[in-house]
């Protein structure tokens, strides 16, 4: 019973988030990215890019969001038996509702400086993903693709996510006017920020615990969370005495819960954490639904 009442819980929680979610995303593109000329990052801002070129060169008129709809279908089709059926389920949820408040929402432009239509646009786009994301969805595109590279491998595809932004941006330049790409730049850069300051599924962190009670703190944090502990034996420097030293690796999101079940088992514990750049080996990343 509260299994079923948890998952009901959860499928509204992320119902709701995904119409949030989306409802920022097409605000973002109808009132800043569209008006302005400017192009967002991902799977959005190719289809916009694709649009305007069969507008302008092949006199073919496609709404940008029936391409960017098409093409996530077809990613999510790509990545669905390695990625959570939820996610997915979800994700494609939520880019049709983009595509669908897109074509609704009025396009209108909301400030006349380019600049702040940028940095303003891309902070309200960033904001949008990042609800999704935080909420067990996504919003589609290059995310598929980047949450399956990162589960599989346990390090962020950034690289590559970048470097198709970049020809993204390009391309823009070339047939548009440089201008454009450089406040192309300012928009996915204030996007970006936003959800990696939001999101923290696929960064880590050490943490290290010196304490008296090891078996009382790996309990309580065994409890609770499912990552492997390391014991190390050390001896205080100061007045000699025998203390265990712990180690493990987590999700930066769950590190204020780790520290909360250590010092739940030993009060007195000395705590440190620091920041992983990559994970390699047996690491368990808790899966998508």
């Amino acid at each position: 019973m509260n299994d079923i009442f948890k998952n009901k819980k959860q499928i509204l929680t992320m119902t709701a988030a995904v119409i949030v979610s989306a409802a920022f995303q097409a605000f973002a593109l109808t009132s800043f990215s569209v008006p302005a000329g400017i192009y967002p990052s991902g799977i959005s801002g190719m289809s916009r890019l694709v649009s305007d070129i069969l507008k302008d060169f092949f006199k073919i008129d496609l709404p940008f969001f029936y391409l960017y709809l098409l093409i996530n279908i077809v990613l999510a089709g790509i990545v669905y038996k390695h990625i959570g059926k939820l996610f997915t389920i979800f994700s494609v949820l939520q880019t049709t509702l983009v595509s669908l408040f897109s074509s609704f929402f009025p396009a209108f432009r909301i400030l006349d400086d380019p600049l702040l239509t940028a940095l303003f646009g891309g902070v309200i786009s960033g904001f949008g993903v990042s609800i999704a994301l935080t909420n067990g969805a996504s919003s589609g595109g290059t995310d598929f693709l980047s949450i399956y590279y990162s589960n599989k491998y346990h390090r962020s595809m950034w690289d590559y996510v970048f470097a198709f932004n970049s020809v993204l941006i390009f391309i823009a330049g070339m047939l548009y006017h440089w201008q454009i790409a450089a406040y192309s730049i300012i928009f996915q850069y204030a996007s970006n920020m936003i959800v990696s300051k939001r999101h923290k599924r696929y960064t880590h962190q050490a943490i290290i615990i010196v304490t008296k009670k090891p078996d009382e703190v790996i309990d309580s944090i065994l409890k609770n969370v499912r990552h492997g502990i390391t014991k190390i034996a050390a001896k205080g420097a100061y007045k000699g005495d025998d203390e265990t030293m712990l180690y493990t690796v987590v999700n930066a999101f769950q590190t204020t819960e780790v520290v909360k079940y250590a010092l739940e088992g030993d009060p007195q514990a000395f705590i440190e954490t620091r920041n992983t750049l990559n994970v390699y080996g047996n690491y368990y990343q808790k899966p998508l639904d």
